[in-house]
């Protein structure tokens, strides 16, 4: 017989915006590097992947804020929803 499984540990609180400001500025670093050491004419193509990663990481920083508030407000609309139904309940019961 297996022991009883514990509850799962809640989800750990993360900064997910300066998560994504230090992948940008890693690839602008990658940038500034490529850009001083110089390449290959056939290795260029290096260059536009820092600056894809730029653009999406600033896209993250622009959207994680957006996404997590959404989160929140559907999370609060669910516990409401769920209050209300709880007194529904109780007043027809």
């Amino acid at each position: 017989m297996t022991p009883p499984r514990r509850p799962d540990p809640p989800p750990m609180k993360t900064n997910d915006v300066r998560i994504a400001a230090a992948g940008t500025v890693a690839w602008a670093v990658a940038l500034v590097v490529l850009l001083i050491v110089g390449l290959p004419s056939d290795d260029r193509w290096w260059l536009w992947v820092c600056v894809a990663g730029i653009g999406i990481g600033l896209f993250a920083m622009w959207y994680v804020p957006r996404l997590q508030a959404a989160r929140a407000r559907q999370e609060t609309a669910r516990q409401e929803t769920a209050r209300q139904e709880e007194q529904d309940q109780e007043t027809a019961g």
